[in-house]
């Protein structure tokens, strides 16, 4: 028998500084059976870098033709195409073609091999960002990660730190590609 996503109910506080949004969210995120606690907690702060009225989070995992995050206009069109991990570069490729603007936040042990490896068929891609987050970063943000939280992501200077009750975690965002 098929496993069911797990819910989990988030009351996600961002205070980005460096974009002057502060806003409070209240999020229902349904974790997929393969996904981790570690990609969970990477895509909410995905979100939380990224927040703004019109931010989503869709599918993910459960469909291949959407992102983890997007952000569409009030008419439909895609603005903003968030993806996490290591996407290949047929997914890179077209998601940079879907998209006014695409990120890859990545992470894991194998992500330098994987940027290694694709790097040089983005450069095409002006609409394309690669963020990096370290192993150590976000295998600390996964122990954070409860069925209910109330998460406080705090971000200034590109630095993102991350709360919830007593238990800190700061997050180091390497900048693999930007944008033009």
């Amino acid at each position: 028998m098929a496993q069911k996503s797990t819910i989990y109910k988030v009351e996600l506080s961002v205070s980005d500084m460096d974009r002057h949004y502060y806003e409070t969210h209240k999020l229902t995120v349904a974790k997929h059976p393969s996904e981790t606690d570690e990609r969970l907690m990477v895509r909410l702060v995905a979100f939380a870098l990224n927040a703004g009225e019109q931010l989503e989070l869709t599918k993910g995992l459960s469909d291949d033709d959407e992102p983890d995050i997007w952000q569409k206009s009030l008419s439909g069109e895609l603005e903003l195409w968030v993806a996490l991990g290591l996407p290949s570069e047929k997914i890179v490729r077209q998601s940079c073609s879907k998209a006014k603007e695409v990120i890859i936040y990545s992470y894991g042990r194998t992500a330098e091999v994987w940027w290694e490896k694709i790097k040089n068929s983005t450069t095409r891609f002006d609409n394309l960002r690669v963020v990096h987050f370290s192993e150590a970063d976000t295998q600390e943000l996964a122990k954070l990660a409860n069925r209910t939280m109330k998460l406080q992501v705090n971000i200034q200077d590109g630095e993102v730190m991350v709360s919830v009750d007593e238990s800190i975690v700061y997050l180091s965002q390497t900048k693999w590609k930007d944008t033009v």
